[in-house]
């Protein structure tokens, strides 16, 4: 099995222990998140310094590079290589905005941990990280490089990882996001089940171009749908 999330509020290990706590037999090398491909991507890159725009706790996640600007609050001597967007939920402002814009616009290259629309959080929908992503794209003319969900090769090195026969079904990915989850899964040769918890509304689905291929009302009934 492999369990795989967007999320860039929390670290690589503090996932990894929240599904041992809810009673998962899961190792650490079954677990994908946007984290394990940016570093992968950003070694790719040769970047050496970046500047963060996530949280302080995903920090540990990227300790083999140098953290200036952004959210690390450290001063840069010169522009950072590379900017790395993530979700900074409530800390996102227009300083952070237009400083992510600038380095940028100075040379730097743009990486975003994800590019989700929404989530849901305990008080209602928030905006998700691409939101922001998209006013960085559009003020500067540059497309970043995609590490999560729905970016195409985030599934594929998955699917490669589980090591399917070639006559195997497509693997199916759950998950309560359309675009993300579900359209992203889609193009890169899964199938996509929509699951009606979360962040669902029966109002997106019937205006989306995404089509799913299954729609559950809870991950609970995954066992009994599965063909």
């Amino acid at each position: 099995m492999r369990f795989v999330t967007n999320t860039t509020r929390r670290p690589h290990r503090e996932v990894f222990e929240r599904l041992l706590q809810l009673g998962f037999d899961v190792e650490v090398s079954e677990l994908f998140t946007p984290a394990i491909a940016a570093r992968r991507i950003l070694a790719d890159l040769g970047a050496k310094s970046i500047a963060p725009f996530f949280p302080e706790a995903s920090f540990v996640d990227f300790s083999a590079f140098e953290l200036v600007g952004g959210s690390s609050r450290r001063a840069p001597d010169i522009t950072p290589d590379t900017v790395v967007l993530g979700d900074l939920g409530d800390e996102w402002s227009p300083r952070y905005l237009n400083e992510a814009f600038r380095y940028v616009m100075d040379g730097a290259g743009l990486v975003a941990l994800q590019k989700g629309r929404f989530w849901q959080s305990a008080d209602g929908l928030r905006l998700d990280a691409g939101p922001f992503v998209a006013a960085v794209e559009y003020a500067t003319g540059q497309q970043a490089v995609v590490c999560g969900k729905p970016a195409a090769p985030f599934f594929e090195a998955i699917i490669k990882s589980l090591r399917l026969p070639v006559d195997a079904a497509p693997p199916v990915m759950v998950g309560d996001d359309l675009w993300n989850d579900i359209g992203g899964a889609q193009r890169a040769g899964l199938r996509g089940w929509l699951v009606r918890t979360g962040k669902f509304r029966e109002g997106v689905l019937a205006a989306s171009e995404v089509h799913p291929d299954r729609v559950i009302g809870s991950v609970v009934e995954i066992i009994d749908t599965l063909d």
